[in-house]
């Protein structure tokens, strides 16, 4: 028996599930099981994930194209395979057809405008595009730059589905995200420049936990000779993108966090009641990345005499990146829904 669905109720629950899938992927990168299901859609020719060690043996043995790219030798944990499986399934078979519904409702009667059929669409359209690309991260065996490519879809994604909740939150007359064309046309630029640098640092701090040995590339000596400092230098020269990729991640992390500063300033210097609000979406984002250095620094002197990171510290790290930018990319939407009265909600009549 079905009753009244909201889309915005179902729109939030995306949403929701989408945090969950992206902090999933997160935990799937610190425990390096990005591989543990080296087919797809399949996990080790099965739908399930619970492979003891000899059946990963005797499957290499059958497709050997897809050996892991850490040794014929190497097999993963029930956790490890888990951990990718679950991100899978979340994914395809909650995420993809919620959407799909959501597409759906939009056109339910007519009762939606415009704008909510073309965001609506455009999702449907970014989690079709999504699988395409976790498909072809496992092909690639999650080679750097399809990690990326993977991680920036999802951010997209993500912004998809915030755009939809935002038209129809604005229905409700939502002051927090309500801009002034005064505040617009000084701001509206600027704060895409911010989105676009934020970015741009979660991209290189990606290239550099999915490079090996990048995290290790400032040395494990703890605290100023590997960070702040890089190897007991402040600067070096660069002879390989790839391998010196956390020395160029921190200065350029540095150079937005200057800007990202300098721009806090000057909306802290308008005292204009317009301000106000935007002040908020700058300020918070400008403080979790800032914030977000000192964690950084954290993982990197975190080195144990065993050898390893606290890898947990990473996850943060990366939740709190895709965070900044969230809220300052959030808050660049706000600048383009137009303003309206209509409310949208959706009432199938029950059966």
């Amino acid at each position: 028996m079905i009753g009244q669905i909201k889309i915005k109720n179902l729109t939030k629950l995306l949403i929701l599930v989408t945090i969950l899938v992206i902090n999933l992927g997160g935990v799937i990168r610190i425990y390096d099981a990005g591989e543990s299901c080296p087919d797809w859609p399949k996990c080790f020719g099965t739908l399930g994930f619970d492979i003891s060690e000899n059946e990963q043996e005797e499957w290499y043995n059958e497709n050997p194209d897809e050996i892991d790219s850490r040794g014929k030798w190497h097999r993963y944990t029930t956790f490890e395979i888990f951990t990718e499986w679950i991100h899978r399934f979340l994914a395809g078979f909650i995420l993809g057809p919620l959407v799909i519904l959501n597409w759906g409702l939009a056109r339910w009667k007519n009762n939606y405008k415009k704008e909510i059929r073309i965001s609506t669409t455009i999702s449907l359209a970014l989690i079709i595009w999504q699988g395409a690309i976790g498909m072809l991260t496992v092909k690639m065996d999650n080679e750097h730059w399809s990690v990326i490519l993977h991680l920036g879809s999802a951010l997209v994604f993500m912004l998809s589905l915030i755009w939809i909740w935002m038209i129809l939150a604005k229905e409700d007359r939502t002051d927090w995200f309500t801009f002034s064309p005064k505040i617009s046309n000084l701001w509206k630029n600027k704060i895409l420049f911010m989105s676009l640098l934020t970015l741009l640092t979660l991209f290189s701090g990606t290239l550099v936990s999915t490079s090996p040995g990048a995290n290790n590339g400032c040395g494990v000596n703890g605290f100023y000779q590997s960070w702040p400092l890089c190897n007991n230098e402040l600067i070096s020269s660069i002879s390989n993108i790839v391998e010196q990729s956390q020395m160029i991640h921190r200065w350029l992390v540095a150079l937005v966090g200057i800007i990202l500063l300098r721009y806090s300033y000057l909306i802290l210097k308008q005292s204009d009641e317009d301000s106000l609000i935007l002040k908020k979406w700058v300020l918070i984002s400008t403080g979790i990345y800032l914030l977000n250095i000192l964690l950084g620094g954290l993982y990197i002197i975190s080195w144990t005499p065993d050898g390893y990171f606290i890898e947990v510290l990473s996850l943060i790290h990366l939740l709190l990146a895709s965070g900044s930018f969230l809220l300052i990319a959030t808050a660049y939407i706000g600048f383009l829904i137009p303003q309206s009265n209509v409310k949208y909600d959706i009432i199938i009549p029950e059966d």
